[in-house]
């Protein structure tokens, strides 16, 4: 009996809408990672891009526990020599709420071609709407990422 794989024609991609709204980002952007890669399907295979496409709400109401607003480093090098610049995720949340959880997601993707071909199906908004209603995408819960409340 030989090995099922699927063929690139046989994919069917899903639209997820997740609300970023007291998710913890790194909970937040592992679920995401695998939902993009197609991890959470049967029918995945490493060398072919089976992820469905996610579209994340209230970027800018992520939160990071412990402190790490304030003491974690985000790093960024222009190219140049001596070119490393570097802030903290809590500037870099209230700068470019997007860009900041996008990165992060990206972080967990493969740096490859099949990588960037993931990638691009990842929407992030800073606010709570956004234009791809037409694909009509059904909400995506991920309750275990919910911040817990601190007694």
């Amino acid at each position: 009996m030989s090995t099922y794989s699927p063929k690139a024609s046989e994919i069917q991609r899903a639209w997820h809408v997740v609300d970023a709204d007291g998710l913890v980002l790194g909970r937040l952007a592992t679920e995401v990672a695998n939902i993009l890669r197609g991890k959470h399907k049967p029918t995945y295979t490493p060398h072919i891009d089976t992820g469905d496409h996610v579209i994340i709400v209230n970027a800018e109401k992520v939160v990071l526990t412990a402190g790490k607003a304030e003491s974690k480093m985000v790093h960024h090098h222009t190219g140049f020599t001596g070119g490393i610049r570097s802030e903290t995720y809590a500037s870099k949340l209230a700068r470019k709420p997007e860009q900041a959880v996008y990165d992060t997601i990206r972080g967990m993707i493969p740096k490859t071609r099949l990588g960037s071909a993931q990638i691009t199906k990842l929407k992030v908004y800073a606010g709570p709407t956004h234009p791809h209603s037409a694909q009509q995408p059904q909400p995506l819960e991920i309750e275990h990422a919910r911040a817990r409340a601190r007694a």
